[in-house]
């Protein structure tokens, strides 16, 4: 057993070193850590939303900037689409689950805004929908998936695609993308910033 555990962690830092090693994804997530800097320089917020694991993930990256990740600073607005049970509930009964977070989106999203939405496979049809919803309201979007990209890669502002077809190894990689963009956010608005 031991060394299926072993094995394990070693499928897990491989896949990072997919990416530590992919100037592409590199130069695509420092460029929404830009962008993020830039609208929490203004009155905007980021949006995130994702299904089971990827819920879990937009939660708890949401938490990272509302609460605090490194240091204590003041709150920054970051918003998770999938914490609310009775707008799910709600929407998801009159309009389906398909349109879960793509109405809230109409009603919370402003334009100039971030929109993540996670996903592993790239395919989950709530999320393309908020993508729609959100390029209607001048809301960039940005896609965190893995495999392909899936249809999210092709409809998203910047897609953020992790080199796996492993979901747990892709769930793995999107909260370690997650804590990099809360890193330089936090140090940026409220730090000294980043080295180079």
């Amino acid at each position: 057993m031991k060394a299926y555990i072993k094995d394990q962690i070693k499928k897990s830092y491989e896949t990072k070193q997919s990416i530590y090693e992919n100037d592409d994804l590199l130069n695509k997530i420092e460029i929404v850590a830009q962008k993020c800097v830039e609208l929490y320089r203004g009155d905007k917020k980021t949006i995130l939303a994702g299904n089971g694991g990827s819920a879990a993930d937009a939660q708890h990256i949401a938490a990272e900037l509302v609460g605090r990740y490194g240091f204590d600073r003041p709150s920054i607005p970051s918003l998770a689409l999938t914490t609310d049970t009775s707008n799910l509930t709600a929407i998801g009964n009159d309009y389906g689950y398909d349109q879960v977070f793509s109405r809230q989106l109409e009603g919370m999203g402003q334009e100039g805004d971030i929109f993540i939405g996670i996903s592993t496979s790239g395919n989950s049809l709530n999320i393309i929908n908020a993508f729609s919803s959100a390029k209607k309201k001048g809301i960039m979007t940005v896609a965190l998936t893995g495999r392909d990209g899936g249809e999210m890669a092709k409809m998203a502002d910047i897609a953020l695609v992790v080199p796996s077809n492993s979901t747990p190894r892709i769930q793995e990689s999107h909260i370690l993308i997650g804590h990099i963009l809360c890193d330089i956010i936090e140090k940026e608005i409220f730090g000294d910033g980043v080295s180079a």
